[in-house]
C-alpha cells in the first residue's frame, strides 16, 4: 500500500519532469487560488523542532496583507473572453481534501472567494 501524502502544488515544468519520472498526476481547476506554501504540513519531528526553534523569526500570518494605496491589476485584452471549462473530476478522497484545505484557509483568512472569471487548476501529484 502506498503512503498517503499531502497534495503538492507544482509548476508546469516540474509537473512535466515528475510525470516523465512516473508520478501520477491529477489536474483540477477550482475557482479559488490556494497558496502551496501555506497548505503543506510537516510530519517530520526534526523539521518541527527546527521550526519551533525559530518560531520568533517566522510568526504565524494572521490573514491577507492589509489594503495598499496601489491596487495592482493585470491589463486584459479588450473584448477577450475568459476560457470557461468545468472543474476536473475528483475522487471522493481528493474532493474531501480540497474542501478541507479551502475551508481551513478561508477560516484562517489566508484566501478569500474570488470574483474573477479566471481560475487556476489544482494538480495532485502522487509521490
Amino acid at each position: 500500500m502506498q503512503k498517503r501524502t499531502e497534495p503538492k502544488s507544482v509548476g508546469r515544468k516540474e509537473a512535466d519532469r515528475m510525470i516523465r519520472k512516473g508520478a501520477h498526476a491529477l489536474l483540477v481547476r477550482p475557482g479559488l487560488h490556494l497558496n502551496a506554501a501555506t497548505t503543506s504540513t510537516s510530519a517530520d519531528p526534526e523539521v518541527e523542532a527546527l521550526l519551533q526553534g525559530y518560531a520568533d523569526v517566522f510568526r504565524d500570518v494572521p490573514g491577507l496583507p492589509p489594503m495598499r494605496p496601489v491596487d495592482h491589476t493585470i491589463p486584459l485584452v479588450p473584448g477577450a473572453q475568459p476560457v470557461s471549462r468545468p472543474m476536473y473530476r475528483l475522487s471522493p478522497l481528493e474532493l474531501d481534501e480540497v474542501k478541507r484545505q479551502v475551508t481551513d484557509l478561508l477560516a484562517k483568512g489566508m484566501i478569500r472567494p474570488s470574483t474573477s472569471p479566471y481560475s487556476a487548476p489544482i494538480l495532485f501529484v502522487g509521490k
